[in-house]
């Protein structure tokens, strides 16, 4: 076999694709769907698969011109428990997913930006959920006020880069969309450096 062709036959993933037998949705919410599914295995097996819906969502590194992280305070009822997070929300139907990042931005900390770079997406839970969060940078930042939802509430703080990063190896940041949001926007910053930003 020759090294091309390896490379190709390493590359198929036929041999691991499940294909959907039947699907019935198990719970509606107003945001998430929980559904189950009997899936045809690659070696003929019919198995369960539960898993949920999500219709996606945005998260935002917001950096200051001296180089601080926009960062939030929030708590979060699943865990019953406060994060430290970066800025994020679902994406609305038919909403391109920069408006969104850029909506959520506006209404949760009262910043617009100038300059908004994709730098990738995150898929935080594969094993029971579609859910796909793209992660942009978002520099030349102007302060106004926040227009939050009555549901939410939160503080708005800013923290220099390095700090952020350090709060992450010392596990006071958690937060997946967070830590995988960090790691990418360090990596693109020290290819592309800019004026006041130390990672």
């Amino acid at each position: 076999m020759t090294e091309e062709k390896a490379i190709a036959h390493s590359n198929d993933d036929q041999h691991l694709v499940e294909t959907t037998v039947s699907s019935e949705i198990m719970a509606q919410g107003k945001m998430l769907t929980v559904r189950y599914d009997e899936a045809r295995l690659p070696n003929g097996v019919i198995s369960g698969r539960e898993y949920v819906t999500h219709p996606g969502a945005v998260v935002v590194i917001a950096l200051t011109q001296t180089g601080g992280v926009v960062l939030e305070r929030q708590f979060r009822y699943p865990l019953k428990q406060v994060f430290i997070e970066l800025p994020a929300g679902k994406i609305d139907a038919g909403e391109p997913v920069l408006t969104t990042g850029q909506r959520e931005l506006l209404e949760e900390t009262g910043y617009t930006a100038q300059d908004w770079v994709k730098l990738g997406i995150q898929h935080p839970c594969i094993g029971y959920s579609n859910e796909v969060i793209h992660i942009y940078l978002a520099t030349g930042l102007s302060l106004g006020e926040h227009a939050r939802d009555i549901d939410e509430a939160m503080d708005v703080f800013v923290w220099p880069f390095e700090r952020v990063m350090q709060a992450i190896d010392a596990g006071d940041i958690t937060d997946s969309k967070t830590m995988s949001a960090m790691l990418l926007a360090e990596r693109y910053l020290r290819k592309h450096p800019l004026p006041g930003v130390q990672v």
